[in-house]
């Protein structure tokens, strides 16, 4: 999923893709350490895009706040 889509998603489908990927991760880590993983690159491309998904969700939350982040 590239950045602008998931910039275009809502706070409530960014959680639930957060969430779906977190599942796809570990269900990713498990096939490895059971040698059924075919690429463990695999395991790189979610990592980033759960990435991805976090920095978008706290961008929203900054620009919710008006750019102050309670620090």
């Amino acid at each position: 999923m590239k950045i602008n889509e998931i910039k275009s998603l809502s706070s409530a489908e960014l959680n639930a893709r957060l969430k779906e990927l977190n599942m796809e991760l570990f269900n990713l880590r498990f096939s490895n350490a059971s040698r059924n993983l075919a690429s463990p690159v695999q395991i790189r491309n979610v990592k980033r895009e759960i990435a991805r998904v976090k920095t978008v969700i706290r961008e929203k939350q900054i620009a919710e706040t008006g750019g102050k982040d309670g620090r």
